[in-house]
């Protein structure tokens, strides 16, 4: 059977998405992706055209990822894997391979989703979402995306994984189980683009942090707000303690520019730092901002910027 490569071509962004959610990493996801392509194009001559291409290329998609988590320890955030830290902690520091990391949202959410799809599809790749789909064993992860993101019967999960229906639902019920001790807030309430006041809040969080106003900055901020920097372990919750990171460790950000992006289905921003030659502004962090209740409460301030930021199509420096 012929099929052009281009018409494969045509599900990267959606199985992108898909490989993000189980891996917790965009970089491990394009090489998911990519290993997926590769085993499809070997395989057309077995694509019967009993299930929709797009349905082959998950299951494809789906078991790359499984033989990937095999060798993979699971990713988290500073967030659940360590204490709450205090102003004055060390900076320690822990490999790129340890943390979740984001993805853009332009390379996980395919353009040609309807509303109701695409705004599953946007909650399912927050990072809260995600992290709590690290705490699942990999099958029960395949098992929840399949069935509760991408809408598969669980007699079609049995046919992809090679087990039963009966090994499926008792997966699925220990999946949901397992995020809803982890007070994953149901998709379809929040699976929405921001609001207008939301926006306008993202708005408010941009002009103070150029003009580098603490207070307007820490005003904004939930009362059980967190801020955390990958790779460094420590991370701080709550506005007293990230005002006081602002005015003090934090405050070399004073007069940073920032360039608007989308990372997991949020707001974000790819942070340059002054000091740069002939007056450049340097990559020093892709952010990304978790809104809830019409406050911030979540700053994640991603700095591996050298793996990140070409990603999300985001210049090396700025000019002066």
């Amino acid at each position: 059977m012929t099929i052009p490569a281009a018409q494969l071509e045509e599900h990267r962004t959606a199985l992108t998405g898909h490989c993000y959610r189980m891996m917790g990493s965009a970089v491990d996801a394009d090489d998911a992706v990519q290993e997926t392509m590769v085993r499809a194009w070997r395989s057309l001559d077995r694509f019967d055209r009993r299930a929709s291409l797009r349905t082959w290329l998950y299951r494809i998609a789906t078991n790359v990822c499984l033989d990937m988590l095999s060798e993979r320890s699971r990713r988290a955030r500073p967030t659940e894997s360590e204490r709450v830290g205090a102003v004055d902690d060390p900076l320690d520091a822990l490999p790129r391979t340890h943390w979740l990391e984001p993805v853009p949202d332009a390379r996980a959410l395919p353009a040609g989703a309807d509303p109701s799809e695409l705004a599953v599809l946007r909650q399912s790749i927050r990072l809260a979402f995600v992290a709590a789909l690290q705490h699942l064993p990999p099958k029960q992860r395949a098992v929840l995306l399949l069935t509760e993101v991408l809408g598969w019967s669980a007699a079609e999960v049995a046919e992809s994984l090679e087990v039963s229906v009966a090994s499926v639902n008792s997966a699925l019920q220990r999946a949901r189980a397992t995020l809803g001790s982890r007070d994953v807030t149901d998709m379809a309430v929040t699976g929405e683009p921001l609001s207008d006041a939301h926006s306008k809040l993202v708005e408010r969080y941009v002009d103070a942090f150029l003009r580098y106003d603490v207070d307007a900055l820490v005003a904004l901020l939930h009362q059980d707000a967190t801020l955390s920097m990958p790779p460094y372990k420590l991370w701080l919750r709550g506005p007293d303690a990230i005002r006081a990171w602002l005015l003090g460790r934090g405050s070399a950000c004073r007069g940073s520019q920032l360039l608007p992006t989308a990372a997991c289905g949020s707001p974000a921003f790819g942070q340059y730092r002054a000091g740069g030659p002939e007056g450049s502004y340097q990559p020093w962090a892709l952010i990304v901002l978790e809104v809830s209740g019409g406050r911030i409460a979540g700053w994640n301030s991603f700095l591996d910027t050298e793996t990140l930021f070409p990603r999300f199509g985001l210049p090396s420096r700025l000019p002066a």
